[in-house]
């Protein structure tokens, strides 16, 4: 009975965040996709981590600027390389006063393996459901014969990955996120084998600083 009124009490706790994140519609195609732009503000949705746990996003940015990844999944290989490649300014943009965020569509035990695999100190979040992909506006729907190609010609399941069945992926983005949540970086690209580069990356997250000294 205490188990049962600690797990209402944490969904009654967590709603008021589920309420503020609006959903958009994913798109059809990757072209298709309308992502938030420089200096809106972040949907607070909600996110769980390697432990299970579920965060409001804004609750994991509000102490310092964010540097924050949106990516295919464990499965990808250019997100792999990404995620490898972002270890290389995680010092420097620490000393800036940023964290690292990452977050995919994937379950949280392939979040596990990724972070594992990779030797990751920053975070990866899972967005199993979608719900963070399509409020950044950056979902789009895989169509079935592309997911059975990926299924029957790959081995890749995107249902198991996810451990759910909307079938969708997100065009592969960075932000730069001050800790009231307003965008002051957007790079996103359609075509997923296309990433912005460490190095531009940095520079994006230092070109802020001054702005958001002033917060």
């Amino acid at each position: 009975m205490h188990k049962f009124y600690r797990y209402f009490l944490s969904l009654i706790l967590l709603l008021p965040f589920a309420l503020a994140a609006k959903p958009v519609e994913p798109a059809l195609t990757p072209e298709a996709v309308q992502p938030l732009q420089v200096g809106a503000t972040i949907p607070n949705v909600v996110l769980t981590n390697a432990d299970g746990l579920n965060f409001p996003l804004m609750r994991l940015i509000k102490n310092q600027p964010t540097v924050l990844i949106f990516y295919r999944g464990g499965w990808c290989v250019y997100c792999n390389t990404q995620l490898g490649q972002l270890k290389q300014i995680e010092t420097p943009l620490q000393k800036l006063g940023y964290q690292i965020i990452a977050i995919s569509p994937d379950k949280v035990e392939k979040i596990r393996e990724s972070l594992k695999k990779q030797n990751l100190q920053y975070s990866l979040l899972s967005d199993s459901k979608g719900d963070a992909i399509r409020a950044f506006g950056l979902a789009f729907k895989v169509d079935d014969a592309t997911y059975s190609e990926y299924k029957n010609k790959f081995g890749l399941d995107l249902e198991t990955e996810s451990g759910n069945k909307h079938h969708l992926l997100p065009v592969p983005a960075a932000f730069v996120i001050d800790q009231k949540g307003k965008i002051h970086y957007v790079y996103y690209n359609a075509d997923y084998k296309v990433r912005v580069d460490a190095p531009a990356l940095l520079k994006a997250a230092e070109d802020a600083v001054p702005v958001q000294k002033k917060l």
